[in-house]
């Protein structure tokens, strides 16, 4: 029983030693990132560092880019955006952190996404066109990750755009409960 215990307090203590560290590595990451979010950007670069995240493209040839999400995430919707025909990657970070993928039910999305944490395609399981445009994902997730989905219900976003807008008016402040709250608007949506 000792040992149990003395096991249990390794691991509290590790894990909370990581999520300091995690802390310190993602202000330095808020600092060096320079995001590029222009709606027709054919490649971005997002990040959601101690805050919500929404992103809608608009873009002619989406090609990809990278997305962060360090303590925080949101919504990367893309239903509106043409991939490239060569198709496109994104390639992801998600410490204690992630974010939905909105994309038209048309897309392949296939995913390299390793680490404590993932991927996951909630979208109904059908065979694509061998031509159709195709997406991939590829990252590392930390206790955190990432959804893929078709839909976004309206409620939900809305309760993002509000979080984000809230955000931006405190910025520099840690705004983890609006991600918080964006999650369980879209679950209570959902049902």
């Amino acid at each position: 029983m000792n040992a149990i215990r003395r096991l249990l307090a390794l691991f509290t203590g590790g894990l909370m030693l990581a999520s300091v560290a995690g802390l310190f590595a993602a202000r330095a990451a808020k600092q060096r990132i320079e995001e590029v979010d222009a709606p027709d950007a054919d490649e971005i670069r997002l990040a959601a560092i101690f805050e919500p995240m929404s992103f809608r493209s608009t873009a002619t040839r989406f090609r990809g880019g990278t997305v962060d999400c360090w303590y925080g995430g949101g919504v990367i919707d893309l239903r509106e955006a043409v991939l490239d025909p060569d198709g496109a990657r994104l390639d992801v970070r998600a410490v204690f952190g992630g974010a939905q993928v909105v994309v038209p039910a048309s897309w392949r999305v296939s995913s390299k996404v390793v680490g404590i944490g993932g991927l996951g395609d909630g979208r109904p399981r059908v065979e694509y066109e061998p031509d159709a445009p195709h997406l991939t994902i590829e990252g590392l997730a930390i206790f955190g990750g990432f959804g893929v989905t078709s839909e976004l219900p309206e409620a939900a976003a809305r309760g993002l755009d509000e979080a984000v807008a809230r955000s931006r008016v405190r910025r520099g402040a840690v705004a983890i409960p609006a991600a918080v709250s964006f999650a369980a608007s879209w679950m209570h949506a959902r049902r």
